[in-house]
């Protein structure tokens, strides 16, 4: 009777998370397509540093020690809870206990690690509920938001609660018997349970397993639809992150096609009918113009904040804060995504610049790129802001007076000063004449 249950609701929690899953992989495909995804050596460097090794997290050591040991025990954790799976499909009673001494490490770091993440979690809770910090502020920071990161917080410190006290009541039920695996905490913790009934104690077991289990099964599920979606997209995000300099900005390959058919129109007639093809939109107006990279960002946020604590412009009083573009940019793709996958005309008049993120705010960046240098998960904030520029500046002519100004010069004089060419060098005259 357990195994049936366990099955069938380890089927229904597959079944839910593959629901969630395919609605967002929907959403990719709607998204245009980004950057190839080559070099595929650099990219597995990179995630270890970045991903598996934090070096980023490590800028502000102490919260990024804490940070780094909690994603750390999660990846060890993780196999105990593959033991756990395969234990309630099977029937079976720690099935990895066959790798013998291997077991031993994987059992003792899980056990140590259980307590690690627990001691961190209620570090993160106090750091949230009673510090006040300021980066994990902001207008973008909606109740909501921070509600959804208290209940995800809570839930690992269930996890962590429930796989300690499975370890301990275990260690406790089989005390002067033979303990399979090695749990340092459980058995500092098992002095708690050594007054209890063996029956008692084996209900405590059943109970933690269970507790921790089904725990597993509900973050999985609230996961998708959480800011801690990260914890299975910042090491995809990571791998498909750009490998170029920050400050390389791609061209429009559209406009490149254009420029290239000015300098030779033969090119023009290379492909037949291509001028048949309605012209794409110049840049990014709403969430059916960005790329799948813009979209997979999004879901990577962590929205911790870093990258609005080092922007230039929000620390000088500004409105911008590139965490908020990809708050903003998630939630306006729930919006409307789903209704563009049952109709591609679909339009609610509304659109991602303006009802989202103002034209002061984008024009407020200035492509410094410290939110992307510190970004935790390599999101590249000023290429979406970029794109939202550029359909201001080519679709609309929506630009500040000063850069109309550029503009204007450019055109007519073919640089950004409003001397001719012919005029450029008259400030140099007098030095001339002097040094003669």
């Amino acid at each position: 009777m357990k195994q049936l249950v366990f099955i069938f609701i380890l089927l229904l929690t597959i079944a839910i998370f593959i629901y969630s899953i395919s609605k967002i992989i929907a959403l990719i495909k709607l998204s245009k397509k980004a950057y190839p995804i080559k070099d595929i050596g650099k990219r597995i460097m990179m995630t270890l540093d970045v991903a598996f090794f934090q070096s980023k997290i490590f800028r502000r050591p102490v919260i990024g020690f804490m940070h780094a040991m909690t994603f750390w025990g999660f990846l060890v954790i993780c196999l105990g809870t593959i033991e756990i799976t395969i234990d309630g499909i099977f029937g079976t009673e720690r099935i990895l206990s066959k790798l013998g001494i291997v077991y031993d490490i994987i059992s003792a770091s899980g056990d140590i690690f259980g307590l690690i993440v627990l001691i961190a979690i209620i570090a993160f809770l106090v750091r949230r509920i009673l510090l006040h910090v300021k980066r994990f502020e902001g207008v973008e920071m909606i109740k909501k938001h921070h509600t959804d990161a208290n209940i995800a917080l809570s839930i690992i410190l269930l996890l962590m609660v429930s796989l300690l006290s499975m370890n301990a009541s275990y260690c406790a039920l089989n005390s002067g018997k033979e303990i399979t695996g090695t749990y340092p905490i459980g058995m500092f913790l098992k002095n708690i349970f050594s007054s209890m009934e063996e029956s008692t104690l084996y209900v405590i077991y059943q109970i933690s397993w269970w507790a921790h289990i089904l725990l597993v099964f509900f973050f999985a599920n609230y996961l998708p639809y959480s800011k801690h979606f990260h914890v299975f997209m910042s090491i995809p995000n990571v791998f498909v992150s750009r490998l170029e300099p920050l400050g390389k900005l791609y061209n429009m390959e559209s406009v490149t096609k254009e420029v290239r058919i000015m300098m030779d129109p033969n090119l023009a007639y290379a492909t037949p009918g291509a001028d048949a093809a309605p012209p794409e939109r110049f840049g990014v107006k709403d969430i059916e113009d960005g790329t799948w990279k813009n979209y997979v960002d999004s879901l990577s946020c962590t929205q911790c904040g870093r990258c609005t604590s080092v922007c230039p412009a929000n620390i000088t009083g500004k409105l911008l804060s590139p965490r908020k573009i990809f708050i903003d940019y998630r939630a306006r793709m729930n919006e409307k995504g789903s209704k563009l996958l049952k109709n591609k005309d679909y339009t609610d008049n509304k659109s991602f610049i303006r009802d989202y993120i103002t034209e002061e705010e984008i024009w407020a960046c200035t492509t410094c790129n410290a939110c992307a240098q510190e970004c935790p998960v390599n999101i590249n904030h000023p290429s979406l802001i970029v794109d939202m520029r550029r359909y201001l500046a080519m679709e609309e002519g929506s630009v500040p007076t000063g850069i109309k100004m550029i503009f204007s010069n450019i055109e007519n004089n073919g640089a950004p000063w409003q001397y001719s060419p012919q005029d450029r060098l008259l400030w140099a005259q007098d030095l001339v004449m002097n040094k003669n």
